[in-house]
């Protein structure tokens, strides 16, 4: 059962029939795919941490132990009411997509436990995958294809998280802000939430197009692009010393700190478009990086996990609001920022 309309996609998701007992949600947008998972999971069982209530696999699980889906699929809640059997299929292998399509068709057909929803996250599948093709056409089945946002998508989902902080922006600030915005939605979401954090959450204030400048920043110069390309690559000395040519130039502290999340925006923007199966090069090229500096941000982007990125962007805006308000320094401020980043991506190995 295909959904393609949004209202009906997030009517489902907000309360699926109970004779719908399996969901496939697919595509490129691997941010988008993952928001809508853990979303209808939620709907399914009240904890998606319950062990005994929620088996979670990934495609090298069933590739190594080919009975597993089946057995999990089968088993009854040790608790009692739904289970949840949640598959991770990011795998291109034509043959482990035939063995989930046969488990899909075997579950819907009612052949293991009925209590147990079947929730497939996977990626860009083709139009021969046969998991697809059976999600779309069996009305047990539902099956919902994730796309990169329109500007209306990003621009809603914008005001939806800024509202939940009791915050926002004025019209024409929200403009600015959207046409700024990657349209792959973890990405998105981070720099939105980062907005929020620069706002302050539950000020009720609302940012205008000159406030919101303070936030998005001015393109920084060429020593300080190369500082924070140093930094993130571990190469303490050369960033200090790229960072001190950038002040002498007449940059600031607040102007390193930008520099230092515009790099961070396009390492996130290559690790989004290699999830989804983009060649690494036309990755970088649609990061906008430079094609000298492709291979240094490519090992970059491996390194830095969204384990380690994403307790910059609070420290980063920090350290933008320290540079403007503790009476400190600000060139060494930021000076210590990117130190400590070029301490952590050693400790990363690069």
């Amino acid at each position: 059962m295909k959904l393609v309309k949004r209202p009906e996609i997030e009517g489902f998701l907000k309360s699926p029939p109970r004779d719908v007992i399996a969901c496939l949600i697919y595509g490129k947008d691997r941010g988008q795919v993952i928001e809508r998972g853990e979303a209808l999971a939620r709907q399914i069982v009240p904890d998606v941490k319950d062990p005994f209530n929620v088996s979670i696999l990934t495609d090298t699980d069933i590739d190594n132990d080919a009975a597993r889906l089946e057995d999990e699929l089968t088993a009854q809640s040790l608790m009692g009411g739904r289970r949840l059997v949640r598959l991770k299929f990011f795998s291109e292998k034509a043959a482990l997509d035939k063995q989930v399509a046969a488990a899909l068709k075997a579950h819907a057909a009612g052949e293991f436990n009925r209590e147990a929803f079947f929730l497939i996250e996977a990626g860009g599948l083709g139009g021969d995958s046969a998991t697809r093709k059976l999600a779309d056409a069996d009305k047990a089945v539902a099956s919902i294809a994730c796309y990169e946002d329109e500007t209306g998508d990003v621009v809603r989902m914008a005001r939806e998280t800024l509202a939940k902080n009791e915050v926002a922006l004025t019209p024409d600030a929200m403009d600015i802000f959207a046409a700024r915005l990657p349209r792959e939605r973890g990405v998105a979401r981070q720099e939105i939430e980062r907005l929020c954090l620069f706002i302050g959450p539950g000020s009720k204030k609302t940012l205008d197009a000159k406030e919101l400048q303070d936030f998005l920043g001015v393109e920084p110069e060429a020593s300080l692009f190369d500082a924070a390309l140093q930094a993130f690559g571990a190469k303490m000395g050369p960033a200090q010393a790229g960072l001190r040519r950038a002040f002498a130039e007449g940059e600031t502290g607040v102007d390193a700190v930008r520099a230092l999340n515009a790099h961070l925006i396009k390492l996130r923007l290559i690790q989004a478009q290699v999830a989804k199966g983009i060649d690494a090069k036309q990755a970088t090229r649609a990061a906008g990086v430079f094609w000298k500096q492709e291979a240094e941000f490519l090992r970059q982007a491996r390194a830095w996990s969204d384990f380690h990125i994403d307790p910059l962007s609070k420290e980063m805006i920090d350290t933008d609001k320290a540079c403007k308000s503790t009476g400190m320094p600000d060139l060494l401020i930021a000076e210590r920022l990117y130190m400590s980043i070029a301490g952590r991506a050693k400790r990363l190995g690069l």
